[in-house]
């Protein structure tokens, strides 16, 4: 069955464009994108709902057509979530024209999009990109209008996945909803001959629940450790920011390379030879991903559904002090992380080929479009020529 399906991802250009590369960007888009371009290579129409950013509406790059729904920053505070947030987005929606929605992470745009779906009598499907997603007291929503949009399209949504087993059991404790655990897709890089100089690679946005001063201890605990840093502002935490880029700039053994195009910060993870991940709060993060599939293993606070113990993909530490010695005992043992390189390849080809993932969002999406086929069969026992 052939599909009309429109991801809906303000921020979804840069991955999608090179020549917006310079524009922000997160993991969200790398996924949306990822999984834009997969449903395409299966034969199916895919467009996109990004933000205005000055391109041709209607474009296509990669066969992925794309609309854009309004200007990030336009609009009169308050006044502007109807116009131009609601009726650009609403607009852009009609335009696409889909069977199927879909966008990931929680925001207001989950209830505008399920409320459209609704009323058009399209599909709505809704994935979690972070565990907070799944519970109400700790949903990363500021303003209470865009956390009861979030909680009404959740509520809406004709089926909703999750990045793992935790989330699905969260989601269900939390709002009584049941979900799918759906994996998520990453690029197999080329073959490369690039030199791991790369000690300890860092790559997140720089916020306050990434942690990023943490990894600036690490630096102070190891200071021979060449330690690579990668990250953009944040809207609304360009303090620590700055913060973070200045203090990184005191320590010689710490590259702090700022925001990045998705493009640069692949060729960082060829020369990595470890990721570390300092956070409070994660999902699935695609920095594990990119960093497994090229061999890196990764220390961490967070392992969702215990991934990287059950399967030697690094080593995960209980507590942030602990991070800098697990960071030190794999550098120093050049046997026990190829061990762990190797495992990660290994776990990659086998659990996050592009077909085993992909068919997890194309059977949701089929039988979403079949059950309306379904229901829109008249039964031969209530047929008018019966």
């Amino acid at each position: 069955m052939q599909m009309k399906v429109c991801l809906v991802g303000l921020d979804n250009l840069p991955v999608l464009a090179p020549e917006y590369r310079a524009l922000a960007m997160g993991g969200e888009t790398v996924q949306q994108t990822l999984l834009a371009l997969a449903l395409a290579r299966h034969g199916h129409e895919v467009s996109m709902v990004v933000a205005d950013q000055g391109q041709e509406d209607g474009a296509r790059w990669h066969s992925i057509r794309v609309f854009k729904a309004f200007p990030l920053n336009a609009g009169i505070p308050v006044l502007r979530f109807i116009h131009p947030r609601w009726t650009g987005m609403w607009s852009a929606l009609q335009r696409a024209d889909a069977d199927v929605y879909y966008t990931s992470c929680a925001g207001m745009q989950v209830g505008l999009i399920a409320l459209f779906c609704w009323r058009h009598r399209r599909r709505f499907v809704f994935r979690t990109a972070s565990d907070t997603d799944c519970d109400p007291s700790r949903v990363l929503l500021k303003h209470a209008r865009d956390r009861w949009l979030y909680e009404q399209g959740l509520r809406r949504a004709d089926a909703i996945l999750v990045q793992s087993v935790s989330q699905a059991n969260n989601m269900a404790q939390n709002y009584g909803l049941q979900s799918r655990v759906a994996g998520m897709l990453v690029e197999a890089p080329p073959v490369s001959a690039a030199v791991r100089d790369i000690e300890l690679l860092w790559v997140s946005n720089i916020q306050h629940l990434k942690r990023p001063d943490r990894l600036l201890r690490i630096a102070d605990c190891l200071p021979n450790v060449q330690i690579h840093m990668v990250g953009g502002p944040m809207p609304g935490q360009e303090s620590i920011y700055t913060q973070i880029r200045d203090a990184a700039a005191t320590r010689t053994n710490v590259v702090f390379h700022g925001r990045l195009s998705y493009w640069d910060t692949n060729a960082l993870y060829d020369r990595a030879k470890l990721l570390v991940n300092t956070s409070d709060v994660e999902g699935f993060p695609n920095s594990y991903l990119q960093s497994w599939i090229r061999g890196v293993p990764v220390v961490t606070l967070l392992d969702p559904d215990r991934v990287i113990e059950r399967n030697g993909l690094g080593a995960v530490a209980r507590s942030p002090a602990e991070l800098a010695g697990l960071v030190q005992s794999l550098l120093l043992d050049p046997a026990a992380r190829q061990a762990a390189s190797d495992r990660c390849r290994r776990f990659m080809a086998q659990e996050f080929g592009e077909e085993k993932i992909v068919s997890v969002y194309l059977e949701t999406f089929q039988n979403l479009l079949q059950r309306r086929l379904d229901a829109r069969v008249i039964p031969s026992s209530e047929s008018p020529h019966a």
